[in-house]
């Protein structure tokens, strides 16, 4: 941890409740903070929902100059001004959404020293004259969010991002701050290094979102499934993240014909055309987004409730970014995945016509990493965080399906037998090995080229799985996988060898314990969330109904109003008047002024015809 630095404010808490309308920091927030204050470079990785975007707005509201913040994403830009400007925070954003005229408004209030926070593209930064600029602004700090943009390794590498460390060239004596919800080992190493950052205070939270609930489900028919979920869930919003622009087209068009409001969102649509559909999703128009990958990074819409993968993610790094759009808010958000053998049959080609090796190479990689992953029968939130090396500590995190509903395990004994020993067959016979599905047409006794060209119909091992499909004996294969009988070896093809541990099984014959197949879940409500907050549910509906009535009057997302969190504690305390609505989360002085006596009225009507609700 890095100490308090005595150029920091004695009460930063005041500072964050007087703008913000928050009591208390999250984990590590303060800490951050105060590193920054200290003038230190600084990584940090915070999950999603975590609280990033303080980092680096409360140091800029406690001293003089300029922040300058790196955001990739225009949506991002315009969502967090939005949000300062509400709470009475002077910040803007340069970007190609802005008219000559308006940019130049802009750029005179930075001359003039107008702002606290400016938000910019890198591209932008980099431009002709911008040197200039930013040496004549006072700029005091830059923040550089989605920092994983930075790394070749990260999920989601921009080659722009990697001239950002021509900004420490430009400003050597302001310090930076690298933020990032999501990067392992080599990624954090590799932001650290291009960056440039100097002996930086190194910030590492925990990945865990106890909030979030984890479900994988057997992909039978993906558009009735999602149907079936969203009946569940009328009011709330979510997104069905689809690999295809063909498959966001037909489930958004499934679910308006089921008279649910959603869209399809992709990069075939014009720009205009993704910018009114975002739009409106944030406004809580619709509810529902049916999206390619290339919807959500850096959307702070923090009342997403749900999401749903209509197809396996590429990697763990993108699932995990993607199920954290869910409840950043703090309150409860479901994540269901639906997977089915096909999707791995589907990836795999794809991954195959990779020209470069060494990127097929860690794309299949990963590719093994999200199938274990979806089929493992352990507590999910120790996979995921376990990918993170972070080490869940409980047994039973309550909040997914494998520690929820455990599934039956079996004696695999004859099963790894057979497998283990056609693995040794083939290598014996040929002197090389095989990849996975070669192995499942020896032992399910195919009749195909490579089979009779090799001899492999000649082997003892043979036919001798005729008994399970090709799919189950793949899955077989991932399961001896994961228990570390076999691996897949190095090199340009993905061949499947023994390991010490298999041909030792295999010649002792060692009993296996292997896991029943997902079952399909009968239809139910997802479990109970853990995070909620207990309030008067019917009063909470009427304050969401009033929020939406005052964002559309400003032309503003109803969460620039408030979060659901500041709206269920005022269903659960019932606050009559503005001067009751002290303490209550979200409220800061500004919001407090401009709101706080419409919702008390709205609140004081309600209770002139209902009753208080008592909660523990």
């Amino acid at each position: 941890m890095v100490s308090s630095s005595p150029s920091a404010p004695a009460d930063l808490t005041t500072l964050l409740q007087r703008t913000f309308g928050y009591g208390s920091f999250r984990p590590l927030q303060r800490e951050i903070i105060e590193a920054a204050m200290a003038g230190r470079d600084v990584f940090a990785l915070l999950p999603t929902g975590g609280g990033k975007s303080l980092c680096f707005q409360l140091p800029a509201l406690a001293r003089p100059g300029l922040t300058v913040v790196v955001s990739p994403l225009i949506a991002l830009m315009k969502d967090q001004v939005d949000a300062l400007q509400a709470s009475g925070v002077a910040a803007t954003f340069l970007n190609s959404t802005l008219d000559g005229d308006g940019a130049r408004a802009r750029l005179r209030g930075l001359h003039r020293g107008e702002y606290k926070l400016l938000y910019a593209a890198p591209e932008r930064l980099l431009m002709d004259g911008w040197k200039e600029n930013l040496q004549q602004w006072n700029v005091n700090a830059l923040a550089i969010d989605e920092a994983h943009c930075v790394s070749e390794w990260g999920h989601d590498f921009r080659p722009e991002y990697r001239q950002l460390a021509r900004l420490r060239e430009a400003l050597p004596e302001v310090p930076i701050m690298a933020l990032t919800a999501t990067a392992t080992d080599r990624v954090r190493a590799d932001i650290i290094s291009h960056l440039r950052l100097r002996e930086p205070a190194v910030f590492v939270a925990s990945f865990n979102r106890p909030n979030l609930t984890y479900r994988v489900v057997p992909k039978e028919q993906p558009v009735k499934q999602i149907l079936a979920w969203v009946r569940n869930r009328e009011s709330e919003s979510g997104i069905v993240y689809c690999a295809s622009r063909a498959a966001t087209e037909r489930v958004a068009e499934a679910l308006t014909e089921q008279g649910h409001k959603a869209h399809a969102y992709h990069a075939g649509l014009d720009g205009a055309e993704r910018g009114r559909r975002q739009e409106e999703f944030l406004r809580d128009d619709v509810g529902i987004v049916c999206a390619t990958i290339a919807f959500g990074m850096g959307i702070n819409k923090p009342n997403v409730r749900w999401i749903i993968h209509h197809d396996l993610p590429k990697n763990i790094e993108g699932y995990y970014q993607e199920t954290g759009r869910a409840g950043r808010d703090g309150l409860p958000g479901d994540c269901l995945l639906l997977f089915s053998a096909g999707d791995i049959a589907k990836q795999t080609h794809f991954l195959d016509e990779i020209t470069d090796e060494r990127e097929r190479t860690v794309a299949r990689a990963q590719l093994r990493q999200i199938v274990h992953y979806a089929e493992s029968a352990a507590c999910r939130r120790r996979e995921l965080l376990g990918y993170f090396s972070e080490e869940f500590p409980l047994d039973n995190c309550g909040a997914c399906d494998n520690c929820l509903e455990p599934r039956e395990s079996y004696d695999g004994t004859l099963a790894a037998q057979k497998l283990l020993s056609c693995i040794y067959r083939v290598r014996q016979a040929s002197g090389f090995n095989v990849g996975m599905n070669h192995l499942t047409e020896v032992l399910t006794g195919a009749d195909t080229e490579k089979i009779r060209r090799w001899g492999h119909d000649r082997l003892s091992t043979y036919g001798i799985g005729k008994d399970l499909p090709r799919p189950q004996w793949a899955a077989v294969g991932r399961e001896l996988m994961r228990l570390g009988f076999v691996a897949v070896s190095a090199g340009e093809f993905a061949t499947i060898e023994l390991t010490t541990e298999g041909l030792a099984a295999l010649v002792t014959r060692q009993p296996v314990t292997l896991t029943k197949p997902m079952a399909t879940p009968k239809a139910r409500r997802a479990a109970s969330r853990a995070g909620s907050i207990a309030c008067d549910e019917i009063l909470f509906e009427r304050l969401r109904l009033l929020r939406k009535r005052l964002a559309d009057e400003r032309s503003v997302p109803a969460y620039i109003i408030f979060g659901d969190t500041t709206l269920r504690a005022m269903a659960r305390y019932y606050p009559e008047t503005a001067a009751a609505m002290e303490g209550i989360p979200g409220m800061g002085e500004k919001k407090r002024a401009e709101f706080a006596a419409v919702f008390a009225g709205e609140i004081a009507d309600y209770l002139s015809a209902n009753s208080r609700m008592a909660f523990e």
